[in-house]
């Protein structure tokens, strides 16, 4: 029983960590980024300015990518403290 309670206490213990590394990543390009458009749009990528390109486009290709990064991470840690759901 001792077990079981560990590996629960160790899947949440990472599974926390993991949300919290994502939720900043997220904060970051949700926030930071717009913060510094100024800044950001004396660089230009794909002949438009780096700020205006984030807010359009970059910030939400970041979050469609973490989205799958997130999910993959999650199921290894699933897998690996005996918490994964069979298919």
């Amino acid at each position: 029983m001792s077990t079981a309670v560990s590996d629960r206490e160790v899947h949440w213990q990472r599974t926390r960590n993991l949300m919290i590394v994502h939720l900043v990543i997220w904060f970051i390009f949700a926030y930071v980024v717009h913060w510094f458009a100024q800044d950001l749009n004396k660089i230009t990528f794909l002949d438009f300015p780096l700020g205006f390109y984030m807010a359009a486009q970059g910030s939400l290709i970041v979050f469609v990518v973490q989205l799958f990064f997130f999910s993959k991470q999650q199921e290894k840690i699933d897998r690996e403290c005996g918490m994964a759901e069979d298919e």
